[in-house]
């Protein structure tokens, strides 16, 4: 798929326009996006959110275990080694986010002092699916690798997002730029 072909099916997984969609970082086996990578800058100012779990069937199955308080759960065994693993998940997401930006950036600062999601307190999670979608980026996350040791099934077997997004032919060329920053 193509570029504006990834924002209209991200734009259509979300039920919103991403303006700061850099890429996609993991698919599907159907082919579709699962995790963005998003730019660390929204409208001039910083974004601390690196990586969007953007998949349908696996944010529903995140959001199942969340609904069963597997947050607090995960949050109450954040000590020792899980804790260390987890502060050296958040370092590597501050560090590629840093990456995409310049070096004199405004607002660096504020993107070094948070973890992944804007998380400050690393003893806390926020949501279980900044963690997926950390985890599906590449970034050793344990939280997010043990939240998918729970789900018996990642990918939708019907190719859910196949079914669902509908190319808008007529839209294309004028929604383009304003797709991105």
């Amino acid at each position: 798929m193509d570029r504006f072909g990834d924002e209209e099916i991200v734009r259509w997984q979300l039920g919103r326009k991403i303006t700061n969609m850099s890429k996609v970082v993991h698919r599907c086996p159907h082919g579709y996006p699962v995790v963005i990578e998003s730019l660390p800058v929204k409208n001039g100012k910083p974004f601390p959110t690196l990586y969007w779990l953007t998949c349908p069937h696996l944010k529903k199955k995140v959001s199942e275990l969340e609904a069963k308080g597997f947050i607090e759960k995960f949050e109450g065994e954040l000590r020792g080694e899980l804790f260390e693993k987890m502060k050296k998940a958040h370092q590597e997401v501050i560090r590629r986010r840093l990456e995409l930006v310049p070096d004199d950036f405004p607002y660096r600062e504020d993107l070094e002092r948070v973890g992944t999601g804007g998380i400050r307190d690393y003893k806390h999670l926020k949501c279980l699916h900044l963690h997926v979608a950390d985890f599906l980026a590449g970034v050793e996350n344990p939280v997010g690798e043990m939240v998918l040791g729970m789900i018996e099934q990642w990918y939708c077997g019907e190719s859910f997002c196949r079914r669902e997004v509908r190319p808008n032919e007529d839209n294309r060329e004028s929604e383009r730029d304003e797709t991105l920053l």
